[in-house]
């Protein structure tokens, strides 16, 4: 049981809890430990985000899809992360992306109405859930303000910053070519040479169909020249 009270006092969200909240809760509430095998579809990208989910064991990989294009953003989160907690509300209220167990993993999920539940019980769960809500507001608009001349390593920088999750690893963009040009507005031969600037510098590494980041805060700095 003590075990248990220290994953969840690890967790985002439940930061800054005490003990006694967290025993008080577990009593009052259903908390859903769900395992996944490698490979194992946990929710998809369009499915309704009807739960609050955390990762408690393991890792889970994300892909973002782009609507109408061959073109999707990759990427890892490890123990201890929320899974889309700003999609719970709001206007858009689907998931962005689709997520699936990367080796054994475990999830905490919860009903948003429990949530809820949660957020009237104690005011820090609140709190935790404005900082997280607002920081991934601002870090985005952030990045889009940023642009400058629009370049297309700049514009490719912005959207690989703007849909990375904060402290997500092995990102990787998966592509056709044709695709990716419509994305980033500009033609073959620019984005060949785009793409070996980068490769030179040592920020990407990338194959006619796939571009994986090799130094995610060096390609954010981009965004910023």
């Amino acid at each position: 049981m003590n075990s248990m009270y220290q994953q969840l006092m690890q967790l985002p969200l439940f930061q800054g809890v005490s003990t006694d909240v967290i025993t008080a809760l577990v009593e009052k509430l259903p908390f859903h430990f769900l395992k996944f095998r490698n490979g194992e579809q946990i929710f998809a990208a369009g499915d309704q985000c009807s739960h609050i989910r955390f990762i408690v064991s393991g890792r889970v990989r994300l892909e973002t899809p782009c609507d109408h294009l061959r073109v999707s953003l990759l990427q890892t989160l490890e123990t201890p992360h929320v899974l889309a907690a700003e999609y719970l509300f709001g206007r858009e209220t689907t998931y962005p992306y689709s997520a699936f167990a990367d080796g054994p993993c475990g999830i905490l999920q919860l009903r948003k109405s429990d949530y809820i539940k949660m957020l009237a019980f104690d005011k820090v769960f609140l709190f935790n859930i404005l900082n997280y809500l607002s920081s991934g507001s601002q870090r985005n608009t952030a990045s889009i303000l940023a642009i400058k001349d629009g370049s297309v390593v700049e514009r490719l920088a912005m959207i690989v910053d703007a849909l990375t999750v904060t402290g997500a690893t092995d990102v990787a963009v998966r592509f056709k070519q044709k695709d990716l040009c419509v994305l980033l507005g500009t033609q073959r031969t620019t984005l060949i040479a785009s793409l070996d600037k980068l490769a030179d510098e040592d920020i990407v590494d990338y194959t006619s169909n796939e571009l994986r980041v090799l130094d995610l805060s060096r390609l954010a700095e981009l965004i910023h020249k």
